[in-house]
């Protein structure tokens, strides 16, 4: 890394956890707070680029902090990961090439290894020490890594995709906030990236942040990339321990119309899961009238 690439070093995670307690305060949403009571503490360390935590809490199972902010925990992960994964695999006809970039946890290999057409996935991952403490204390996610169709790449995602153009059916990135080495992932030029490594017909899909907090940032970013995909969504899940218990996807389509509806239903799949379904894919794209409008702008 050079200089400018250096993580700062204040956040501790440890000094998060107070009287027992774990208190998430991010910036990006101010005047609220998230606090899980922690059993004990699995894990802490400095990767290369953030502050690393791992505890089992009271009520929510393991639970997986990056730079103070809540990744995964054990009681509700699966709705976000069904969701970002299930909803683009399911929009596309026939996924045989994915890839996910970031998605250290191996939460969304899991849930696409369980799409059987699925021929390829590799996942780009820029801090391997995510991946090496979920496949350690979240074995239920890190599952993903151990089928034989995945490849792992440690190695950032731009990068990756220069080198690889017109080759992916789905492309999902699963990130932290855009705050550190993940603000990028939140730019047009990252979403044109994409674009180029898709496959004619290809669909991406990221984490989209929360529409009760974020349309400042939503809003120019779908403006922006509409200039160059064909069609450009906004789906949500619900998520407790997400801010405000709400987390947004952006879907968008190379050379292909609206993925609001699915072109599969795989009802044998869907006994598998615990929150998608093929009727909750389309109600996921209905916004309340103000994330419309402020999206939208209302059309």
């Amino acid at each position: 890394m050079s200089d400018s690439q250096q993580p700062e070093q204040g956040l501790n995670g440890m000094d998060l956890i107070v009287d027992g307690w774990f208190h998430e305060r991010g910036v990006l949403w101010p005047g609220q707070a998230m606090s899980l009571k922690v059993e004990e503490v699995l894990y802490h360390g400095r990767s290369l680029f953030q502050d690393v935590l791992v505890f089992r809490s009271s009520d929510h199972g393991t639970v997986l902090v990056l730079d103070g902010v809540i990744q995964v925990t054990e009681r509700d992960e699966f709705s976000y990961q069904e969701m970002i994964a299930h909803l683009p695999l399911m929009a596309h006809p026939n996924p045989e090439k994915v890839l996910v970039i970031g998605g250290g946890d191996g939460g969304v290999l899991r849930e696409i290894a369980k799409h059987k057409g699925v021929k390829e996935m590799t996942i780009c991952e820029i801090d391997g020490d995510v991946i090496k403490y979920s496949k350690q204390y979240l074995p239920g996610l890190a599952v993903g890594y151990e089928d034989p169709r995945v490849t792992v790449r440690v190695m950032d995602g731009m990068e990756f995709m220069l080198a690889n153009q017109d080759s992916y059916d789905v492309i999902v990135t699963d990130s932290s906030d855009p705050i550190g080495p993940a603000g990028v992932l939140f730019e047009a030029p990252f979403y044109q990236k994409m674009y180029d490594s898709l496959r004619d017909g290809g669909i991406v899909c990221t984490q989209g942040e929360c529409m009760w907090l974020h349309l400042d940032l939503i809003r120019p970013l779908v403006a922006k990339i509409s200039e160059f995909y064909q069609s450009v969504e906004y789906a949500y899940t619900t998520i407790p321990t997400y801010p405000s218990g709400q987390i947004g996807f952006i879907l968008a389509t190379k050379n292909r119309g609206s993925v609001r509806k699915p072109a599969r239903v795989d009802r044998e799949l869907e006994k598998d899961l615990r929150y998608y379904n093929a009727e909750l894919h389309e109600a996921a794209f209905v916004l309340p009238s103000f994330a419309r409008r402020a999206i939208f702008e209302d059309k």
